[in-house]
Order: C-alpha cells, then sequence, then structure tokens
C-alpha cells in the first residue's frame, strides 16, 4: 500500500504588515520555519514600514468570515493563532465560526499597540476580546502594554507583571503568557500562568532595534508547536527559544530605517509529512 501524508497546519487570522515584518507575513515566516503549513485568514491590511503605521484598512466581516471557513473546511489546522482584530464587529465574527471548532486550540495574541507605539485596535474592542475570544483561547499572550489595559493597572514590574497575570487569566482564558520585553533593565523575564502554576522565563536583553513582530512570531511559534503535538507548556518553552535566537540572528541586520525584523529562517526546519493512518 501507498502511504500517503499530511502536513501540520496552522491557521493565523491576523492583519498584514505591508514592511513584513509583523502580523501575517510574521506568522506564515514562523510557521513555516518550524514545519508546519500556513494559512491565513487577513483581518486588515496596513500600511507600514520599519517606521509605524500610518493607516489601517479593516477587511469586512463576511469575507474575514469566509477566509476562515474555506480554511476549517478544507485544510483543518491543528492549531490557530489570532493577532489584530481591529473591530467589535471582526471579534464577534470570527468568534460565530471558532465555536463550531472547539477541539482546536487558540492562541490569542491580544495585539493592540504597535512597536511604534500606533494603535492597533478600536476601544470597544478589547471588551469584545475578553467577552468572546477569551474563553475559546487555550492560550493569551500579552505584553505589558497590553497587560495594563486588560487588568486595568500599571505594568512597570515584576512583581506588577505577577499580579496583573492573576487578573488576566481570571478573566476566562485557560491559560496566560505575559511578556516582559518591555521591562527595563538587562534582563526580560516572561511570566507563564496555567491554573495555580505560574513559571518564570528569563533572557538576556539583546542590544538591537530588530525586534519588530516578536510578538506576532511567539504567537505563531506556540501555535506551530502545538500543531507538532507538544503540550501548552512545552510550546511556550520551545517557541521563546525560537524567538530569542530569531532576535539574536538578525540583530546585526539593518532593514529599513526603523524597527527592523527577526530573522524567521535562522534555522528553518523541513516541512513536517505526518503518515495519514486509515
Amino acid at each position: 500500500m501507498i502511504k500517503s501524508y499530511t502536513y501540520p497546519s496552522v491557521m493565523t487570522i491576523a492583519g498584514s504588515d505591508s514592511g513584513g515584518g509583523a502580523g501575517i507575513q510574521a506568522d506564515i515566516k514562523a510557521i513555516a520555519a518550524l514545519g508546519c503549513f500556513a494559512t491565513s485568514a487577513i483581518t486588515a491590511v496596513t500600511v507600514q514600514n520599519t517606521l509605524g503605521v500610518t493607516a489601517i484598512h479593516s477587511i469586512p466581516p463576511i469575507i474575514v468570515k469566509g477566509q476562515i471557513v474555506a480554511i476549517l473546511t478544507d485544510i483543518e489546522p491543528l492549531a490557530i493563532k489570532i493577532g489584530m482584530v481591529h473591530t467589535l464587529e471582526l471579534v464577534e465574527t470570527i468568534t460565530a465560526v471558532l465555536r463550531l471548532y472547539p477541539e482546536i486550540p487558540v492562541v490569542l495574541d491580544p495585539v493592540m499597540v504597535a512597536t511604534s507605539g500606533d494603535k492597533l485596535i478600536e476601544n470597544n474592542t478589547v471588551t469584545g476580546l475578553i467577552t468572546h475570544l477569551f474563553p475559546l483561547s487555550a492560550l493569551v499572550t500579552p505584553n505589558l502594554d497590553e497587560a495594563t489595559i486588560l487588568a486595568g493597572m500599571p505594568v512597570h514590574t515584576l512583581e506588577d507583571m505577577k499580579i496583573a497575570g492573576r487578573k488576566i487569566l481570571a478573566l476566562g482564558c485557560k491559560a496566560v503568557l505575559l511578556k516582559g520585553g518591555h521591562l527595563e533593565g538587562n534582563k526580560l523575564t516572561s511570566i507563564y500562568f496555567e491554573g495555580d502554576t505560574m513559571q518564570e522565563f528569563h533572557y538576556d536583553r539583546i542590544d538591537t532595534n530588530n525586534t519588530h513582530g516578536s510578538g506576532c512570531t511567539l504567537s505563531s511559534a506556540i501555535a506551530a508547536c502545538l500543531a507538532q503535538g507538544m503540550a501548552l507548556a512545552d510550546a511556550v518553552y520551545a517557541a521563546q527559544e525560537y524567538v530569542n535566537e530569531a532576535i539574536v540572528q538578525g540583530s546585526d541586520v539593518q532593514t529599513g530605517n526603523g524597527n527592523g525584523p527577526l530573522n524567521h529562517f535562522f534555522n528553518p526546519q523541513h516541512l513536517i509529512k505526518n503518515e495519514l493512518v486509515g
């Protein structure tokens, strides 16, 4: 009998970055670099480069829904990453579809502010994310700015992070990875919260401006690791190792005149082939 195979598939639902460093572009690069097959549903088109975002065009919800349904009914993903969702209507549209697929783990990166400081989300959308998408999410991955909004408190220190992470976990998601990339000092700490457990990850700060899209890359890498069958805590660790090395390997490269991208393909994996059984 001739053997048949399938690729571990990951879908990203996010905005497009014309500069190629973040959003859908970063997601696809990370998923591919980790050996998985990337599919996408674009929620918005941004006018963007390494210097910042100058305009956002939101994709009509019916088109976003169509993209998601087209993938789910043909190339069903083993994990889903959600990034920038610009409007409340889009949140509700995405939620209505994903509720039908509760077995697929969702990694939600609650993108609200770009690396450049540009706001990427409408105010009423934050409540919608919490109400609708948090309960569907296996993991939520806010940075310090996003944690400040979600937890309703300033988050500037490690102790702040411990309090805020618990508050965000209580909003209804199953786990939280609170990213400490904006902490001051030479050490960066991220904290993983799941149930009663809390785990810290420590990394040396890398002297570079090339961190644009690091949050998008991390959430996509976690989804890719989940698609490979890793447990959530293991996926969180492996993805952070990948992102840290991608920053290191791209730290001395100039791309544009602002915040440059990571080196997603510093050590790309071959596309994984899983044997089909039956």
